[in-house]
């Protein structure tokens, strides 16, 4: 009986090949945008999603976001909030050595886990990875491939290098009422249970 190696290469194009399915299901039933993902843990994929925006008229329904979704729903206790099985606490873990976060642990999330998407996340979706703690992603097109068909995430991470108000694609106005704002940081502050993540 051979061993399967689900840390080679040809192991993991599967896991590209079932998000560009994705993603061309989504195109051919007028779902959405060209993209697909899927999440992976341990060599099993336990999240899927697809760009479903034409869908549902929803700007943020990317397929990364929605693998997150499905992903930690079915991870994480959190997805039964209000029930008498969830206490309320999300599994905690050690920052790695060398992070720059303040903050000694954060919540798990999807620590564990690795991304493949057809497409490079556009700016939205690689935030919802980062706060994830997805640990690698794979995709296969760049931003100028998308770029060609009209999907232009590239001007996005261009312009977030640039101070607030010198931003191009929408104006910003930084510290508008910033000391009534702040009350809200005092409060999370001063909450004694807070519980980080």
């Amino acid at each position: 009986m051979s061993t399967i190696d689900i840390e080679s290469d040809e192991y993991k194009k599967q896991f590209l090949h079932e998000a560009t399915q994705l993603a061309i299901e989504s195109v051919e039933k007028g779902w959405g945008g060209p993209f697909g993902a899927v999440i992976v843990k341990d060599g099993k994929v336990i999240g899927r999603g697809q760009n479903r925006v034409l869908l549902t008229g929803i700007p943020v329904f990317h397929a990364e976001v929605t693998a997150i979704m499905d992903a930690t729903a079915r991870l994480n206790d959190k997805a039964l909030l209000g029930s008498d099985v969830y206490d309320g606490t999300l599994e905690m873990i050690p920052r790695p050595a060398g992070s720059p976060d303040p903050v000694p642990e954060r919540a798990k999330m999807l620590k564990g886990c690795d991304l493949y998407v057809n497409g490079a996340p556009c700016p939205m979706c690689m935030s919802a990875i980062y706060w994830a703690r997805i640990d690698r992603v794979y995709f296969g097109t760049r931003l100028s491939d998308t770029s060609k068909i009209g999907f232009d995430d590239e001007f996005q991470y261009i312009d977030f290098k640039l101070p607030w108000e010198e931003r191009k694609a929408i104006k910003c106005y930084p510290d508008f009422e910033r000391d009534y704002a702040l009350k809200a940081c005092q409060a999370w502050e001063n909450k004694k249970d807070r519980h980080p993540y």
